[in-house]
């Protein structure tokens, strides 16, 4: 259970369940606590969250509206409080690319890149790399910005995208194929 004084959201959850965590999707399930847009969190009071986990979430925003998503995910954070993301790494789709090509289609990069498309919300609108990607935080109000590790989280036996690998589920020798980048909101 979750302890009163510490607060943290699984934002674009899907059916992932993270113990410990209130969850957020824009569809229902049994373990979503709020049906919700995550670009809207008003149910939520400003500085109220410590943590915030968005796996593959923020590629469905345009690129007009990604900044305002993250400035909102900023308001109702915590002074010092933790963005946790993960997005496709456009720089590592892109090695595979010029290495490897689409091949039969097979490869991920399609779905990396386009979304998996098995709903009308289930489409990517922008690509990311490190330094674009820390240029939004940083432009929303996070002062700190680094690269997280999935092995060291404690939602690291979740096994969702921030843990995408090519070749597929090659996790000791394959390319990681997202980009797990977090802020920590500034304190002033």
């Amino acid at each position: 259970m979750q302890n009163a004084s510490t607060l943290k959201l699984h934002l674009g959850c899907g059916r992932r369940h993270i113990p410990g965590f209130v969850h957020v999707d824009l569809l229902a399930a049994p373990h979503v606590d709020h049906v919700a847009d995550v670009r809207n969190l008003d149910f939520l009071a400003t500085g109220s969250v410590d943590l915030i986990y968005a796996c593959h979430v923020l590629e469905h925003f345009g690129r007009k509206e990604y900044g305002a998503v993250l400035s909102e995910w900023a308001r109702v954070l915590k002074p010092g409080g933790v963005l946790r993301l993960s997005v496709p790494d456009f720089a590592a789709c892109a090695k595979v690319y010029y290495e490897q090509g689409l091949r039969d289609g097979l490869t991920g990069l399609i779905g990396l890149i386009s979304g998996g498309q098995r709903d009308e919300y289930d489409f990517h609108k922008i690509i990311f790399d490190e330094t674009f990607l820390g240029a939004g935080l940083r432009a929303a109000g996070f002062d700190e910005v680094r690269r997280w590790d999935w092995r060291t989280t404690e939602h690291a036996h979740i096994d969702d995208f921030s843990q995408a690998y090519i070749p597929h589920l090659d996790k000791e020798n394959g390319l990681l194929m997202s980009l797990n980048i977090e802020g920590v909101k500034a304190h002033s």
